[in-house]
């Protein structure tokens, strides 16, 4: 078998007990391999059932024995037939046998396989919640390690998954057979996980493996003379759709070789010169510094890039309590001892473990590889093992340089009017939500561990796209009752206590809360007793109306914009605010000014007026969070006017830096800043 290339045999319990939970066990083996169809479409599935009516298995034929256990699927390439025996499962009628299940997966690997080497996993979903038969001859602990020699010999790994609802009491059959799965576990073959929900059945199966691939292996160096050889892994990353790509109808259907792939070239075009195409030779990358533009070369980028050297290097220690949780950024590393390499097992317990006892993390400068652009600083917190035979590690998080950190200071409770605090009443009713909501309870334990919870989105995608390779017109389908368990609150929870909740809402005095303009005056308003209220009320209307801290000077009812002194005009109309509609129709009527002025210019006598209109109506967007509405006038305009006398207009705004309203600046706009800065030098793409 190919390094990367798995094969994987399903081992499904279908026997009577699992029949309430076998929709589930459908999803999360389809969902596996609607992943493999994507990213490894060479890989092998089988699929075994046990606890069937019938028994069909070359075991059964062969040797007799091996009762209600049927071969579903012979190993094969992944593909929609995979998907097709994995759904609609059997109801099965007769209670399963997992390790007559394991013997015949395990034979089915062996026939197809032999001595190859490669990726070979069983995957084992049961309740095992019946006795097993007695086998011909030695006790059922001699028939594990039987098979579990079979599967060292052969390099066969298995993951037991077992599945039992919360208060199904133990007996001593449920015992037995836990002792016989954890002695699989012992013998280093199996990964044994109990889960007690069908949410979280969904997320007991790794449905895509990622393989483990160091991102550092070298030294992690205390001082000069003390140096540990560690290998650095990571443990946690978020895990994203697949990336979506172009292609093409146009390929003939008679070329089953078309790839369909669409291929974009741009051409680069001058502002002052539309129609002329710039080569690579006449570009150059720059960065906008105030009005104008310094160009930097690829080789003056090369000289003053920073190349630190490759290397982890321990700054010092500190206090773990002075190291806030909230601050840890990206992606969690593991560091582990070099496998094989004794002295750094030793070396990293024992900083480990005099970590752990004082309370102490580390402070490290990472850069993970040469030519690396950019340093990071981790703090080192120490793992210590519970488990006989794994050695004590380390995790690593990345933290917060200066420039990284966001304060954003919010108003205490206590800094606010007696009329604006909770009363005893609704911090009390607030306190019982949360106790309701609790996912961690006293006594029970935890709902919706990370460990067991898949992300819905990913479910969902996988699910739909399927449904969209056999049906090209599907529509999106209704959410799954187990994916709303966990982007809803628990349904049975909510309707039990539906009295807190009710006397949740008594408590408060609920009203519909309308879009209002953030403004300076309102943002006081709001934290303002009623008797404050109407003094502030007074002090704003005798002083200047301020707007997110610019000021509109009052003025006379203005309805409309005139040609005298529009921009004094536009503020005017935005200072009466006697209503949300109000400041549309200031931003309505400056857009309509500023085009017809634009369009009625003579050898642009009217762009430096058009200028000043074009500023104080983006500036107006970012106060009243209007950037989309500037972003597509100003792309309409540029669209309509580049190409004609106009053209000299848009220089005007390029070398006032005026240009689209970006992230930055609004954080409703789309547009990012990298957008904004080449809003004026757009590539024109052309398909091949």
């Amino acid at each position: 078998m190919a390094r990367n290339k798995e094969a994987l045999v399903f081992l499904l319990d279908v026997g009577p007990s699992m029949c309430g939970v076998l929709q589930e066990v459908e999803n999360i083996c389809s969902t596996l391999v609607h992943k493999k169809l994507v990213y490894s479409r060479s890989d092998e599935i089988g699929v075994v059932l046990f606890g069937t009516k019938e028994t069909c298995n070359e075991l059964a034929k062969e040797l007799g024995g091996y009762k209600h256990v049927v071969v579903a699927r012979d190993i094969k390439v992944v593909d929609e037939g995979t998907t097709h025996a994995l759904q609609n499962l059997p109801r099965g009628t007769s209670p399963g046998d997992f390790l007559d299940a394991i013997v015949v997966g395990l034979d089915m690997m062996i026939r197809k396989f032999g001595n190859a080497k490669g990726k070979q996993r069983l995957c084992l979903i049961t309740d095992a919640q019946h006795p097993l038969r007695d086998p011909p001859q030695g006790t059922k602990e001699d028939q594990v390690n039987t098979i579990a020699d079979q599967m060292k010999k052969h390099e066969i790994k298995m993951d037991c998954i077992v599945f039992r609802e919360s208060g199904v009491c133990h007996n001593a059959v449920m015992d037995e057979n836990d002792q016989l799965l954890y002695h699989f576990r012992e013998r280093s073959v199996a990964k044994v996980v109990q889960v007690d929900s069908p949410t979280s059945l969904l997320g007991a199966l790794r449905t895509r493996n990622v393989l483990p691939v160091t991102v550092f292996r070298g030294d992690l160096e205390v001082s000069s003379n003390f140096k540990i050889k560690v290998w650095a892994y990571k443990k946690t990353s978020e895990e994203k759709f697949p990336t979506l790509k172009k292609y093409s109808d146009k390929a003939p259907a008679s070329d089953k070789f078309a790839s369909h792939e669409v291929k974009v070239d741009y051409e680069y075009k001058s502002v002052l010169e539309p129609n002329m195409v710039v080569p690579p030779d006449q570009r150059i990358k720059g960065y906008l510094y105030g009005p104008q533009v310094v160009p930097i070369s690829s080789a003056e980028w090369e000289a003053v890039k920073f190349k630190p050297e490759k290397g982890v290097k321990l700054l010092g220690f500190a206090d773990r309590s002075s190291i806030l949780r909230h601050h840890f950024m990206k992606d969690v590393f593991s560091f582990v001892p070099e496998p094989g390499n004794t002295r750094s097992s030793v070396a990293v317990s024992a900083l480990a473990r005099a970590m752990d006892e004082m309370s102490k993390v580390a402070i490290l400068r990472c850069v993970w590889r040469q030519g690396q652009g950019n340093v990071a600083l981790g703090v080192l917190t120490p793992n210590i093992s519970s488990v006989k035979n794994v050695p004590d590690s380390f995790y690593l998080n990345i933290l917060p340089f200066a420039e990284d950190i966001r304060e954003f200071q919010f108003r205490s409770f206590s800094n606010l009017p007696s009329s604006s605090r909770p009363t005893e009443e609704q911090q009390e009713a607030a306190d019982k939500l949360v106790k309701m909501l609790d996912l961690a309870p006293a006594g029970r334990e935890e709902i919706l561990k990370p460990d067991f919870t898949p992300n819905p989105m990913l479910e969902r995608f996988y699910s739909f796209l399927d449904l969209k390779s056999k049906q090209p017109d599907a529509k999106v389908p209704p959410v799954d009752k187990c994916l709303k368990r966990i982007m809803e609150p628990d349904p049975d929870v909510v309707d039990y206590q539906a009295p807190l909740i009710k006397n949740l809402g008594n408590s408060f005095e609920l009203k519909e809360n309308p879009k209002k303009r953030k403004a300076r005056t309102q943002d006081r308003l709001t934290y303002a007793g009623a008797d404050d209220q109407s003094k502030l009320s007074k002090e704003s209307s005798a002083k200047q109306i301020g707007v997110m801290g610019i000021l509109y000077p009052p003025t006379e009812m203005v309805g409309e914009i005139g040609d005298h002194n529009p921009v004094q005009d536009f503020e005017a109309m935005l200072a009466q605010r006697s209503s949300p509609a109000w400041v549309q129709k200031a931003i309505d009527e400056m857009l309509k000014y500023t085009t017809a002025l634009l369009q009625n210019s003579r050898e642009g006598d009217d762009h430096q007026k058009a200028l000043e209109c074009v500023v104080a109506l983006r500036k107006a967007c970012i106060i009243e969070q209007e950037p989309k509405e500037f972003n597509v006038f100003l792309t309409d305009l540029y669209e309509r006017f580049r190409t004609v006398d106009v053209a000299t207009f848009f220089q005007l705004l390029c070398s006032k830096n005026v240009s689209l309203i970006h992230k930055e600046e609004a954080p409703d706009s789309d547009v990012t800043e990298e957008m904004a800065r080449s809003f004026y030098l757009k590539p024109e793409p052309s398909s091949q």
